[in-house]
């Protein structure tokens, strides 16, 4: 018989919060002792096995933050941690609470997430919206949800066609139009404004162009693909014609990206992107100015001007376009790092390119995913919306 007695709460949340500094390059020091509050020991665990693994970091952030929120919600909503395997009861539980049809909720206080429910998360800063979630949000917790299940050893029953059932009527009863990561998109002539804001000899205006054309080039790279960019990601290549239908022509320089691990492709791929003409010779001349050989390609700078040896966060990426869109005159609420990525796709429609080539370079898995962008682009050009004018 065990007569050892269990160690006090705040021990173990103290054991858990050292337990996740090791992860604080990962994790927001800021929210290091609300995860050791509500997280389990086990899930501490997880989250510092999948470290090891070797996740990106941006997937064991984002994992983190899931569980967290899953981890309160189960509190709130039954008075118990998180139970793995979850049952589908309570998985379609989940469901229920965060996809519901506010019409209902009009005559039926009892639809959708309980107020209590709501009152528990909101008071823990979990919970900013009254009505129901997007069905992109609920679909990656229980997909985070799943991920989690299967590194600790177990099985879910995400798919069950129960859950698949529940999610799809949900759906369609939330009635919630999808928001664009971005309003609008940064297309070229937007680029070239923002890129009239950096156009100085400033070593933050040097970097910020490379930023900005570099993610735009190279088919509208996510703010995370960006702000880990390396050096060594880079294989120079023979000049190109700038002129393809014209081998013999003037000639262009050409860099390839070696893209690695990213949302769509994995570490060992050989999935490449192409940096050809005018963004290679403004990438070159920031590595030069800031005399980067090694290491993180963009970097933040102190008030000073000196550059820092750490990498720019996906966040700083965010907030460098935001601030230039801002110096440009136009509003920086409708527009994010994300308007690149969109932004690319929505001119290469513009330009005429298929599809299929725009999708080399912006690297789209999904041709439905991709084509969001195009068509909006073709549709607002043709003649299909112009037939009473």
């Amino acid at each position: 018989m065990d007569l050892r007695l269990p160690k006090p709460a705040s021990d173990q949340k103290l054991r858990r919060a050292e337990a996740l500094d090791a992860l604080e390059s990962v994790l927001p020091f800021d929210r290091r002792d609300f995860l050791a509050d509500i997280l389990t020991d086990d899930d501490v665990e997880t989250l510092r096995h999948l470290a090891k693994e070797g996740i990106g970091e941006n997937s064991l952030r984002a994992l983190a933050s899931d569980l967290g929120y899953l981890e309160a919600w189960s509190l709130a909503a039954t008075g118990f941690p998180l139970p793995w395997p979850a049952p589908e009861a309570l998985l379609i539980k989940f469901v229920a609470h965060h996809l519901w049809d506010p019409a209902k909720r009009e005559t039926d206080p009892a639809h959708g997430m309980p107020a209590e429910v709501a009152i528990t998360l909101k008071a823990e800063g979990l919970l900013r919206i009254d009505g129901p979630h997007a069905p992109a949000t609920v679909r990656r917790r229980l997909s985070s949800w799943s991920t989690l299940t299967k590194w600790r050893g177990l099985r879910g029953k995400f798919n069950a066609p129960g859950l698949r059932s529940a999610i799809k009527l949900a759906v369609r009863a939330s009635a919630r139009p999808r928001g664009r990561k971005s309003k609008k998109a940064v297309t070229a002539d937007i680029l070239s404004t923002l890129l009239n804001t950096c156009a100085g000899d400033r070593f933050v205006d040097v970097r910020d162009r490379a930023i900005l054309i570099t993610a735009f080039a190279s088919g509208g790279r996510r703010r995370s693909e960006i702000s880990s960019l390396r050096v060594e990601q880079f294989v120079e290549e023979e000049p190109v014609s700038a002129d393809p239908k014209d081998p013999e022509g003037p000639k262009l320089p050409c860099l390839k990206i070696r893209l690695g691990r990213t949302k769509t492709t994995q570490a060992d791929t050989d999935a490449f992107v192409l940096l050809v003409g005018r963004p290679v010779l403004v990438l070159k001349d920031w590595l030069e100015r800031a005399g980067i050989t090694d290491g993180a390609v963009f970097r933040g700078i102190d008030r000073w001007g000196n550059l820092e040896k750490r990498a720019l966060t996906p966040q700083a990426v965010n907030l460098i376009l935001k601030r230039r869109v801002a110096e440009a005159g136009l509003d920086p609420q409708v527009f994010s790092a994300h308007g690149l990525r969109s932004g690319y796709l929505t001119e290469t429609a513009r330009r005429g390119i298929p599809l299929p080539e725009a999708m080399q370079q912006s690297q789209h898995r999904s041709v439905q995913q991709a084509s969001n962008y195009y068509n909006d682009a073709e549709r607002t050009l043709g003649r299909a919306a112009r037939i009473v004018v």
